[in-house]
C-alpha cells in the first residue's frame, strides 16, 4: 500500500470515529448506572458489578463485533447499508408473499429508527449535562434549561450543512475515546481484579445468582448497543475497512476500558453509583469532562440527525414518503443533505421529551424497545438475503440465525417490560411513521389505478393522432408519465380542452432504481415512437435527486435537442374526492389527502424551471 494509500485510510477511518461512533460512543455516560441503580432489587454488590460487565463486554463482542461488523455489513448495495436496503436485498429472490412479509418488516425497521431518533439526542444531550450535579451541584436545576439550548442551537445549523462542523467531529469524538481508555485504565490499575469479569463464566453466574431479575436487567444491559445499526447505515459513506479498523483499534478498546473502570470504582466506593463516569475523573478535570462530553453527545445526535434525513431521503425515492424539499449543502458529497420539516418536526418531538422526561434516567426505559425491535428484524432480513441472494447453505444460515436470535429475542423480551414506563414512545412514534409511509404507497397506488383506468392504449393514440393530427403548434411539450404504456392524463386533458399538439410531444418517466446510484452512462433511455413522439426514460438511484434540466442536456448528446426556452412541461394536479369506505378506510383516506395537499410539487420536485411548467386540473375519487 502507498503512502498517500495509507492517509487516506487513515483520514476516512478517524472520519469514521466522527460520524459513526457518536452513539455508541455516548453509552458510558449511562449504561452502568442504570445497570446498577437499584430499579432491579439489588444494588452495587460485587456479583452484580462483576455480572454487568461481563455481560457488556460479551454484548459488545457478539453483537457488534460478530453479528454486525463480521456479517450483516456483507450485506451491502452497491456499496449502501441500512435497514431498507437490507429489506430491499431480501427481496429480490423471493415470491410475492414472502417479497410482502419482508417489506413489512423494513418498514417496521424504519419506523423503530424514527421512534429511537427523537431518544438519542435527548438522552445524549441530558446525560451530559447531569455532569453539572457533580462538578456544580448548586446548578442542577440549570440541567433541562442547558440541554434545551444545545439542541436548539444544534438543530438551528443543520441547514449549514454537516461539512464544516463534521471536520470538528473527528478529532473531537478521538480525543473523547483517548479520554474514556485513560479514565479506565487509570481506574482498573487501583483495582485490577476488576478484570475478572470478561470471563463469560461472570455472566452465567449472573443469571444463576439473581433468577428472573436478571432477565429483566437485560432491558439496561442493552443501553451498551445502542447505536449499532449506524455501523451498517453508514456503511456508504465510509466503506466497510475503515469502520470495521475504527471499532477494533479505537471504538471497542476504550469502550471496554472506561466501563471496567467505572466497574473498578463503583467495587471500591459504591457511593459513586450516583453517577460513575464523571467521578471517575479527577476534581480538576470536573468541567473539561463536562465540555468534552457536551461535545460529544452533540456529535452522537449530529450523527442520528443525518441518519434520519438519509432514511427519510431513501423512503421518499422508494415511494414510502411523499415528496418534501431536501437541500443538498455540499456541492461534492450527495450524502450531504438536509431536509427542513423533518428537521424541525424532530425538533419539536426532542423538546417535547426532553421537558416531559426531565432525566436521563426517565428516557433510559423509553430507550432499547426500538434497538433491540430493530436488531431482531437485521437478523431475520440479513439470513433472507444470506440464503437467497448469497445461496449459502441451508444449515448454516438456520444456525448464523438461531444463535443471533438467541441474543436478540431475549434482549427484545426484557425491553417489553418497560412498555408503560416509557417505551410506549418509541413504539407509538414509530406506528406513526409505520401508518404514514404504509397510507402513502397504497393510496398512491390506488390513485394511479384511477387514473390510468381510462383503458385507451397508447400505441393506437400516437397512431392516430399521426394519422389525423390536430392544429399543430412550434415547440416542445413534456408531458411525465408515470407508466411506460399509459396515456399521460395532461395529455388527454390537453388534447380535450385546448385541441391543440405541440410539433414534438416527449413522454418524460423518471425510474427508481433497486440501487443507490445509477451510473450517468446508463442514466436516460431515449426512444422514438412516431415521428413526432418521443419517450424519454430516466433513471435515478434511491440516493439521488432527479433533475430536468440535467435529463435532457443528457438527451442533447444522444441527439434529442429540446431547448428549454422552447419546451413546456404539463403536468396534471389532482384534487381528491374521497369515496365510500369503511370508517378506518376512511381515517387512511383522509391521511392521504392532507399528505397530498403538503406534499412537494412537481416542478420543485425535479427541479423544472416554474415558467415552463403548465399545470391541468383534475378531480378523482379515490
Amino acid at each position: 500500500m502507498s503512502s498517500d494509500n495509507k492517509q487516506s485510510l487513515g483520514a476516512v477511518t478517524l472520519a469514521a470515529i466522527g460520524v459513526v461512533y457518536g452513539d455508541i460512543g455516548t453509552s458510558p455516560l449511562y449504561t452502568l448506572r442504570e445497570c446498577l441503580s437499584g430499579q432491579f432489587g439489588f444494588g452495587v454488590e460485587p456479583e452484580a458489578v462483576y455480572g454487568f460487565l461481563s455481560l457488556i463486554f460479551w454484548l459488545l463482542v457478539l453483537v457488534v463485533s460478530l453479528k454486525y461488523i463480521s456479517y450483516v455489513m456483507r450485506a451491502d448495495n452497491a456499496g449502501e447499508g441500512g435497514i431498507l436496503t437490507l429489506m430491499s436485498l431480501a427481496g429480490r429472490n423471493t415470491g410475492a408473499r414472502a417479497t410482502a412479509i419482508l417489506l413489512i418488516m423494513g418498514l417496521t425497521g424504519g419506523s423503530f429508527f424514527y421512534g429511537e431518533v427523537v431518544i438519542t439526542p435527548a438522552i445524549s444531550v441530558l446525560s451530559a449535562m447531569e455532569g453539572l450535579e457533580i462538578a456544580a451541584p448548586a446548578l442542577d436545576h440549570w440541567i433541562v434549561p442547558l440541554s434545551v439550548a444545545v439542541l436548539t442551537l444544534l438543530f438551528a445549523i443543520q441547514k449549514q450543512g454537516t461539512g464544516l462542523v463534521g471536520k470538528l467531529f473527528a478529532p473531537v469524538m478521538l480525543l473523547w475515546f483517548l479520554v474514556l481508555a485513560l479514565l479506565g485504565i487509570n481506574s482498573i490499575i487501583r483495582n485490577p481484579q476488576v478484570l475478572q469479569a470478561l470471563n463469560p463464566a461472570w455472566a452465567a453466574d449472573f443469571f444463576l445468582h439473581y433468577k428472573t431479575v436478571s432477565f429483566f436487567a437485560l432491558g439496561a444491559v442493552v443501553l451498551a448497543i445502542t447505536g449499532v445499526e449506524a455501523l451498517y447505515a453508514d456503511m456508504g459513506h465510509f466503506g466497510k475497512f475503515p469502520i470495521r479498523l475504527a471499532w477494533f483499534c479505537v471504538v471497542l478498546p476504550a469502550l471496554v476500558l472506561n466501563y471496567f473502570g467505572q466497574g473498578a470504582l463503583l467495587l471500591a466506593h459504591p457511593e459513586t453509583i450516583k453517577n460513575p463516569f464523571f467521578l471517575l475523573a479527577p476534581d480538576w478535570a470536573l468541567i473539561p469532562l463536562l465540555i468534552l462530553a457536551t461535545l460529544a453527545t452533540v456529535i452522537a445526535s449530529q450523527a442520528v440527525i443525518s441518519g434520519v434525513f438519509s432514511l427519510t431521503r431513501q423512503a421518499v425515492r422508494l415511494g414510502y414518503l411523499p415528496p418534501m424539499r431536501i437541500i443538498h449543502t455540499s456541492e461534492r458529497e450527495s450524502g450531504q443533505i438536509y431536509i427542513p420539516f423533518i428537521n424541525w418536526l424532530l425538533y419539536f418531538a426532542v423538546l417535547i421529551v426532553i421537558v416531559s422526561f426531565e432525566h436521563s434516567s426517565n428516557l433510559a426505559a423509553a430507550y432499547g424497545i426500538a434497538v433491540t425491535g430493530t436488531m431482531v428484524l437485521t437478523s431475520l432480513l440479513s439470513c433472507t438475503v444470506a440464503r437467497k441472494n448469497w445461496h449459502w447453505n441451508k444449515l448454516t444460515v438456520a444456525a448464523i440465525l438461531g444463535l443471533m436470535l438467541c441474543i436478540d429475542l431475549p434482549l427484545f423480551s426484557a425491553n417489553l417490560i418497560k412498555l408503560f414506563s416509557g417505551g410506549w414512545l418509541p413504539i407509538c412514534l414509530g406506528l406513526i411513521m409505520f401508518l404514514v409511509m404504509t397510507t402513502w404507497k397504497s393510496e398512491r397506488f390506488r390513485l394511479l389505478r384511477r387514473l390510468n383506468e381510462h383503458g385507451n392504449s397508447l400505441e393506437a393514440m400516437i397512431v392516430s393522432l399521426e394519422k389525423a393530427p390536430p392544429v399543430r403548434v412550434p415547440g416542445t411539450a413534456v408531458y411525465m408519465s408515470r407508466a411506460l404504456k399509459v396515456i399521460p392524463f395532461a395529455l388527454l386533458h390537453n388534447l380535450k380542452h385546448n385541441k391543440v399538439l405541440h410539433e414534438r410531444v416527449v413522454l418524460l418517466t423518471l425510474r427508481t432504481e433497486d440501487a443507490p446510484y445509477v451510473h450517468n452512462v446508463h442514466r436516460v433511455a431515449i426512444e422514438q415512437l412516431s415521428p413526432t413522439f418521443w419517450r424519454v426514460v430516466a433513471s435515478y438511484g434511491w440516493h439521488e435527486t432527479p433533475n430536468v434540466e440535467e435529463i435532457f442536456q443528457r438527451c442533447g448528446l444522444e441527439g434529442l435537442n429540446c431547448r428549454m426556452s422552447e419546451t413546456s412541461f404539463f403536468m396534471s394536479h389532482e384534487s381528491l374526492i374521497l369515496g365510500q369506505r369503511p370508517w378506518y378506510l376512511r381515517l387512511r383516506g383522509k391521511l392521504f389527502m392532507a399528505l397530498q395537499r403538503n406534499a412537494l410539487r412537481a416542478p420543485d420536485q425535479f427541479a423544472i424551471p416554474p415558467n415552463r411548467v403548465i399545470e391541468l386540473g383534475t378531480q378523482v375519487k379515490i
